[in-house]
């Protein structure tokens, strides 16, 4: 026993040198401080149990965002993609029950279209980006523009409802004393890692973030693999809208609205670069954890969700800045 000591305390000081081992010691820091200054109400099983139901919708949008700026990209319209697909198969949703229609067609005819709808919205920021040329900032805040008007036209600035009761399963139930959106979100987490990070796919999409033009002389489909890339973001998008809409048993245009700064800022603080080429999923996934419990912990302090989006871009400069300097120090 004595003999594995010496390995145990290598490996362990050769994680803590890594970006994932650093960032796994600062989410033991900051949930181990919210214990500290409020075990009462942040240990509470209310606020673990409304964790478990949150960080799931919200991880699956960073994984997302994570895998366009891995790419080179950004998606703007992330958050209001999945407001609009969960609007458009709640609509169906809720026609399909109001019509005497059982809640398994119900539930397939939402559920389809969430997801069908999230694919188009992620084809058309891809052909905007890869095919007009227009600068993914541009285009995506554009497409965010015309979803949330799309969305507001709907809706007419109120939400939909009338959902069956199964359907609030997905997003609220527990199977084996978990909550099963934590079921579907470790499932695309690991989607989403096999797919970046050990598939030829993968490897393009790093190689198009580094340098998309010696990647396209090497022989890839840049533009291709882009598409792709915002194709597969909408469908994450679609699902973490549906695990939303399932949350609130509605679906409306501002649901998740908070996540599309804490995403970017879950992205770079996971150590995505956010100039393209660089990132793992694993890293999103601890940044997301923390970005959760600082978020909880704020929200037990009473802290207005208002002050709560200054700090988050807060985190998000700081974490640039630090980066930026490292880079300069670095050359």
């Amino acid at each position: 026993m004595r003999h594995n000591l010496p390995v145990f305390h290598a490996k362990a000081k050769t994680l803590l040198k890594t970006n994932e081992g650093i960032l796994f010691a600062l989410f033991i820091v900051v949930f181990t401080l919210m214990a500290i200054l409020s075990p009462g109400r942040f240990l509470s099983r209310g606020n673990l149990q409304s964790m478990a139901y949150q960080l799931p919708e919200f991880g699956i949008l960073a994984l997302s965002m994570t895998l366009v700026i891995v790419a080179g990209g950004i998606n703007l319209s992330l958050t209001f993609s999945a407001t609009l697909s969960m609007i458009i198969g709640g609509v169906a949703m809720a026609a399909v029950t109001k019509n005497g229609g059982s809640p398994g067609a119900a539930i397939g005819a939402g559920v389809s279209l969430m997801l069908f709808t999230a694919l188009l919205c992620g084809a058309l920021n891809g052909f905007v980006v890869v095919f007009l040329g227009v600068t993914p900032m541009i285009a995506t805040l554009g497409t965010a523009t015309l979803f949330e008007g799309i969305s507001l036209n709907i809706t007419k600035g109120g939400a939909v409802s009338g959902f069956p009761a199964q359907f609030l399963g997905i997003g609220n139930g527990v199977f084996l004393g978990v909550p099963i959106p934590l079921y579907i979100f470790v499932a695309v987490m690991l989607g989403t890692h096999v797919l970046l990070e050990r598939s030829r796919f993968g490897s393009q999409v790093y190689m198009t973030g580094s340098n998309p033009k010696v990647t396209r002389y090497s022989g890839i489909q840049v533009r291709t693999v882009l598409f792709w890339v915002y194709i597969i973001a909408g469908f994450l998008a679609g699902v973490a809208g549906i695990l939303m809409a399932s949350r609130y048993n509605s679906a409306k245009e501002s649901y998740g609205s908070s996540y599309l700064l804490q995403s970017v800022a879950a992205s770079v603080l996971g150590g995505t670069d956010i100039n393209g080429g660089e990132g793992k999923i694993v890293g999103t996934v601890i940044a997301v954890m923390i970005v959760q419990i600082i978020s909880s912990g704020l929200n037990i302090y009473g802290v207005n969700r208002y002050l709560t989006t200054i700090v988050m871009g807060g985190i998000l400069l700081a974490v640039l800045a630090v980066k930026f300097f490292a880079n300069r120090t670095g050359r």
